[in-house]
């Protein structure tokens, strides 16, 4: 990956944060939201820009009576990550 050719993807904080939360682990949409301080619509609409793009998945249904979405991070969107984070080292490192 080149600087010029960072995905759009990764031009926007809240993508970045959610990208970097489902690291580790699938996470529900409340988690993401306390973990973001977004609101609801905003962080729906950036969770439908990482899922059209296919950085994350997203899993709806019911726990309980209770709707649950849990979203989780693609092999593509693990891949792209790391790009980015390589990306952003070598430019630390002077390369």
């Amino acid at each position: 990956m080149e600087m010029n050719n960072i995905p759009e993807m990764f031009q926007s904080k809240l993508r970045l944060m959610i990208i970097s939360a489902l690291i580790r682990q699938p996470l529900s949409f409340s988690a993401l939201r306390q973990l973001t301080g977004a609101t609801d619509g905003n962080l729906s609409v950036q969770i439908s820009k990482l899922s059209e793009a296919g950085y994350i998945t997203v899993r709806k249904e019911f726990a309980g009576k209770k709707p649950l979405t849990t979203c989780e991070l693609t092999p593509l969107g693990r891949y792209s990550f790391r790009q980015y984070v390589e990306l952003l080292n070598s430019i630390l490192q002077g390369e």
